[in-house]
């Protein structure tokens, strides 16, 4: 079983994770994969201006996170079709959300669904969630975990706080389409939990 924890900035996603995990036994994985991918580095390395105007590109930043994805698709792969859980900390649809955000154009969209699922393979998640905490409680957390750790230095997409609004509102477009297959809008761990029990129960 395959779930996607999405949301933006501050919005809780690791806190969810660590609840869940301490209720079910699961495997997890965050993207994006600053220790391990080259295409996630180059990606860090543009958001903090050190690969001048390749973040003007939301294509081209998109490619480079579809692309970390694709590099983890075997590890992913394994937990399709399996009574093992596996939470992804952001997969495909913040690529579909931030982009259409940047663009002001949901047609990117279907770019990203078609690049990601399409032509890179990549599994389609069972479920997807997608955290309803408010942008602007989300921006202060991320300023207050950035002032408390300078090794997360806020990037140039958690600095615009219109940005940050615009993916959120992206994402409820994605949700409310069921974009890619089912999604749940909600922080609480409880609704998450009972969805799992009931598709192990249906698949059993």
């Amino acid at each position: 079983m395959i779930i996607t924890i999405e949301g933006i900035d501050g919005a809780g996603k690791n806190t969810l994770v660590t609840a869940i995990r301490e209720q079910v036994e699961a495997d997890v994985l965050s993207f994006p994969r600053y220790d391990d991918s080259l295409h996630a580095q180059l990606a860090a390395d543009a958001l903090h201006g050190r690969m001048g105007d390749l973040t003007d590109s939301a294509y081209a930043m998109a490619t480079l996170f579809a692309l970390d994805r694709h590099g983890a698709k075997e590890q992913v792969e394994r937990y399709v079709d399996s009574d093992e859980i596996l939470l992804l900390d952001r997969y495909v649809a913040s690529n579909a959300a931030y982009s259409a955000a940047r663009l002001n154009d949901d047609a990117v969209m279907d770019w990203v669904h078609d690049l990601e699922f399409g032509r890179l393979g990549l599994p389609r998640p069972d479920l997807q969630v997608l955290l309803d905490t408010p942008p602007e409680t989300a921006s202060q957390r991320a300023r207050m975990r950035a002032e408390r750790d300078s090794a997360r230095e806020r990037d140039r997409y958690e600095r615009d706080a219109g940005l940050q609004q615009r993916t959120y509102d992206a994402y409820l477009r994605l949700a409310e389409q069921g974009w890619a297959g089912r999604w749940l809008v909600t922080a609480d761990a409880g609704v998450i939990l009972q969805e799992i029990t009931s598709r192990r129960s249906t698949t059993l």
